[in-house]
């Protein structure tokens, strides 16, 4: 698929994309009039890697992440330095708090939905 598609099917406009490609986060090849093509899996892997970006992570650190979200899994040792690790505990930390917040607020309005369907505008005088 060319870029505009997979901007479009990802919501990631074409200048992130290129962006992604120049750190060596997602490959495309060159048609023969220059065009980048890019496989289907491209689609999953950019959504990763917004995902990752959400949470806060940069893309240094997200192209050594990669290969784990891979199978088979082909990691790099060599590359992690103890801030790395540093980094990458932190981060976690950082995510695991925002999971258990959301989780909290998705309770919360739940309860809220299920309370506003329950009411009973005729039982209130």
């Amino acid at each position: 698929m060319r870029i505009g598609e997979l901007s479009e099917r990802t919501e990631v406009p074409r200048r992130l994309l290129r962006y992604y490609e120049e750190q060596g986060l997602i490959i495309s090849h060159r048609l023969e009039n220059g065009y980048r093509d890019y496989d289907e899996p491209t689609v999953d892997r950019v959504v990763q890697i917004r995902g990752l970006l959400d949470a806060g992570l940069p893309t240094r650190i997200i192209k050594q992440i990669l290969p784990c979200l891979d199978k088979p899994r082909s990691i790099h040792f060599p590359d992690a330095t103890p801030e790395m690790i540093a980094t990458l505990r932190g981060e976690l930390d950082r995510m695991e708090r925002r999971i258990r917040c959301l989780e909290q607020n998705r309770r919360a309005v739940a309860e809220y939905l299920d309370d506003v369907l329950a009411y009973d505008p005729a039982a209130v005088s």
